[in-house]
C-alpha cells in the first residue's frame, strides 16, 4: 500500500468482526484497537466475547466493572494509540460493536465531552459508598433541582453528577490518518439469529455462569456499569436461584437479537460504510477494498 490507513470494522453482534479484523491485521501488518465498550472491562471475558489472543489488541481490560466510560474517554485513549501506529508507518484497525465510538472517532466529532477526572470519579464513589443511590440523588438534586435523570439507574445518576460537578467544554481533535475506510459484515437475518443462538450457548458452555460467580466474589454486581453487557444479569439470576440456566440462555438470545436489530438500524445510517456480505469470499473482498484504499495515498 502507498501509505498507512485507518480501517473501521463494524457489524452486529456475532457477525464475525474480530475474525475479519484479525485477518486484515495479519495481511497488512496493522495495529488492532478495541472499540467495544464492554470488552474494555477486566474479568468479563466470556460474556463480552473477547478475542482469544488479547495481547494483539489495545484498549482491552482497561476498566474495572464498577467504572463508567463513554465515547469521549474512548477517543481520549484511542488517539495516542493511533498516533503511535501512524508515526511507525502502520495502518490501524478499530473494531467493535459500539457504533457510537467508531462514528465519533472517524467523523471527528467536536462535541464529545472530555472524560471526568479520576479525582472526581473517586469523589462520587465515596458518596455512593457512604449512602448509596439515595445519597447520590440527594447530592445531585441539591446542585441541579430540575434534573431529569432516571433516578432508579445508579450509573446515570453518577454520570449526571459528573456533568454538574465538572462541566466540560466540547473538545475537538484531528485524526492522524486522513485516509480511512469503514467496513461492516452483513448476514441475512435468519443466519445472524442462528449465529447469535450458537454463540450464547457456547459462552454458557465455556463458563459464563462461573465467570459471573467470580465477579460476585470480587464484590461486583448488577448495579455495576459492566453488568449492562447483555447476559450478565441473567447469569446473576441463575446464581441467585431465580431462574434456570436454560431460561437465562433464552433471555440472553432474545435480548442479543434485539440488540443486533438496533445495531443494524444504526449501521444503515453510518456515513461512508462499505457493506460486505458474509460469505466465503468475505476476507478476499475486504483485502481488495483495503488495498485499493491504501493505494490512493493520503
Amino acid at each position: 500500500m502507498a501509505g498507512p490507513i485507518l480501517i473501521g470494522v463494524m457489524g452486529p453482534t456475532a457477525s464475525g468482526k474480530s475474525d475479519l479484523a484479525e485477518h486484515l491485521a495479519d495481511k497488512f501488518n496493522a495495529a488492532l484497537i478495541n472499540a467495544d465498550a464492554f470488552q474494555m472491562y477486566r474479568y468479563m471475558d466470556i460474556g463480552t466475547g473477547k478475542p482469544l489472543d488479547k495481547t494483539r489488541y489495545e484498549l482491552l481490560d482497561i476498566l474495572e466493572p464498577s467504572e463508567r466510560s463513554g465515547a469521549g474517554e474512548f477517543i481520549n485513549r484511542a488517539l495516542p494509540q493511533l498516533q503511535r501506529s501512524y508515526e511507525s508507518g502502520r495502518s490501524a484497525i478499530v473494531v467493535g460493536g459500539t457504533g457510537m465510538y467508531i462514528r465519533a472517532l472517524f467523523e471527528e466529532f467536536a462535541d464529545i465531552a472530555a472524560p471526568a477526572s479520576q479525582e472526581l470519579k473517586d469523589e462520587i464513589r465515596e458518596i455512593e459508598e457512604k449512602g448509596g443511590l439515595e445519597l447520590l440523588l440527594r447530592r445531585l438534586e441539591e446542585i441541579d433541582p430540575h434534573t431529569s435523570v432516571d433516578k432508579r439507574n445508579p450509573a446515570r445518576v453518577k454520570r449526571a453528577l459528573e456533568k454538574v460537578l465538572a462541566p466540560s467544554s466540547p473538545s475537538s481533535f484531528r485524526l492522524p490518518y486522513s485516509n480511512r475506510i469503514k467496513l461492516t459484515i452483513c448476514h441475512d437475518k435468519p443466519v445472524l439469529e442462528s449465529r447469535i443462538a450458537t454463540r450464547v450457548e457456547k459462552m454458557v458452555h465455556n463458563g459464563w455462569i462461573s465467570e459471573t460467580e467470580r465477579l460476585r466474589s470480587m464484590g461486583y454486581g448488577p448495579d455495576c456499569p459492566g453488568f449492562r453487557a447483555i447476559g450478565y444479569r441473567a447469569m446473576w439470576r441463575v446464581l441467585e436461584g431465580e431462574i434456570r440456566a436454560e431460561v437465562a440462555i433464552e433471555e440472553t438470545v432474545r435480548d442479543t437479537r434485539l440488540y443486533a436489530k438496533r445495531q443494524r438500524t444504526w449501521l444503515r445510517k453510518e456515513p461512508g460504510l462499505i457493506s460486505l456480505e458474509g460469505d466465503t469470499n468475505l476476507f478476499l473482498r475486504a483485502e481488495e477494498i483495503v488495498r485499493s484504499a491504501g493505494n490512493k495515498g493520503d
